[in-house]
């Protein structure tokens, strides 16, 4: 079961990399108020520069950026379930290598979903 959250965010500081990945990762509900530290957006940049298939371990990750491992596996956990990280050999990692693509399977996620919620309201109705 994943969790595919899209959010309408007013894109601010076009141009600049880091308000963009910040704005992405705001349309895609992953980062809120209660990240104070902006720990979920410190990992999700860890992920993006590792995304070279080379899985991640929580330790190392919890290591580079001075986070507990505790917090680290909690925001990791958020981000599997939103389907954008996927745990592998022992690591975590994207799910694909670049953004792009990333968005893109997200978006045949959101509509594999929606096609199949069409279908059930369609039987639904017909039985009404």
């Amino acid at each position: 079961m994943k969790k595919v959250t899209v959010i309408k965010v007013r894109r601010l500081g076009e141009g600049n990399v880091n308000s963009d990945l910040q704005w992405l990762g705001n349309s895609l509900g992953l980062f809120n108020l209660r990240d104070r530290d902006s720990s979920c957006f410190r990992i999700f940049i860890t992920l993006i520069k590792k995304s070279n298939h080379d899985p991640i371990s929580s330790d190392e990750i919890a290591e580079r950026l001075h986070l507990s491992r505790g917090t680290v596996v909690h925001h990791l956990i958020k981000l599997m379930d939103s389907g954008i990280v996927v745990r592998e050999k022992e690591g975590y990692l994207l799910r694909e290598n670049n953004l792009q693509r990333l968005v893109l399977d997200l978006q045949r996620d959101a509509e594999s979903l929606f096609a199949e919620l069409k279908e059930v309201a369609k039987e639904i109705d017909e039985r009404m």
